[in-house]
């Protein structure tokens, strides 16, 4: 098993494959908690060492409230990985977040219910801190970058995550509105989380799809895709520069982050 991998990127509705590495390989991890959404890719970019995993699987049959996880966070920490980019597909809860735009959470509200969110079990229990759950590093790195590239990114947002896979009804989404938060989805948590109680660094890069529908339209499947086939190349461009600007020793708490956190 290779542990020397780097960095770890989860492709998101829409970015199924990215394209970005040489002498890719694919390789199955098996966890305690079950199987990954599917093999990993795993190859060089600019001479580190990436993997790739599509959250939803290759061909996007993983809704998001069925997706595993804990298998996700703990095969990449197998790997070696310290480092997560996590792109993703968000709806709007405001209107200057322009469908098409970018986001980068900094916060999230929790309004999954059925999701194993720790790695907690008999014998160990984990009380981690999520007061600030993303790299402070690895979003600085992506801020500068996005500045640089000059693409409309909303900092300092709020997620609001939700169960899924059904969108919101018009009274969910009108209470959402009300809560502050700027964005909504429906795979942020519990990813960030156990990233964090596996003391790797993760930031989200959310692709704004629609308005969800607090704007009075309904929101459809096809709605998303069709905005997101629009921004996978510039997604795939902000990871194409991005990589090789994150910093290859960390000097965040991340990799602290057990150290407080268990009795």
């Amino acid at each position: 098993m290779k542990k020397d991998i780097e960095i770890g990127i989860f492709g998101g509705t829409g970015i199924y494959d990215s394209g970005l590495l040489t002498n890719a390989e694919e390789i199955v991890v098996d966890t305690p908690y079950g199987k990954p959404s599917d093999s990993i890719t795993v190859g060089l970019f600019k001479g580190r060492k990436i993997a790739f995993l599509p959250r939803h699987g290759k061909k996007h049959t993983i809704p998001p409230h069925m997706i595993n996880y804990r298998a996700n966070i703990w095969a990449f920490k197998e790997l070696g990985i310290t480092r997560i980019i996590a792109p993703s597909a968000v709806g709007s809860l405001k209107e200057q977040v322009e469908p098409g735009h970018f986001a980068l959470p900094t916060q999230f509200l929790d309004f999954t219910k059925s999701r194993q969110g720790s790695f907690s079990d008999n014998g160990k229990v984990i009380h981690i801190s999520v007061a600030e759950p993303f790299c402070p590093e690895l979003q600085k790195v992506i801020t500068d970058e996005m500045k640089e590239q000059e693409i409309k990114i909303h900092k300092d947002c709020t997620y609001v995550c939700i169960e899924g896979p059904r969108f919101s009804t018009k009274a969910e989404s009108k209470f959402y509105r009300t809560t502050g938060a700027e964005i909504i989805g429906m795979t942020l948590v519990p990813e960030c989380q156990l990233a964090r109680e596996a003391q790797m660094c993760y930031a989200s890069i959310s692709t704004v799809t629609d308005y969800d529908v607090w704007a009075e339209k309904a929101v459809t499947a096809k709605e998303v895709l069709d905005t997101l086939s629009k921004n996978v190349s510039t997604t795939k461009k902000i990871l194409t520069e991005l990589i090789e600007k994150i910093p290859k020793i960390r000097n965040c708490s991340c990799a602290k982050a057990l150290e407080e956190a268990q009795f």
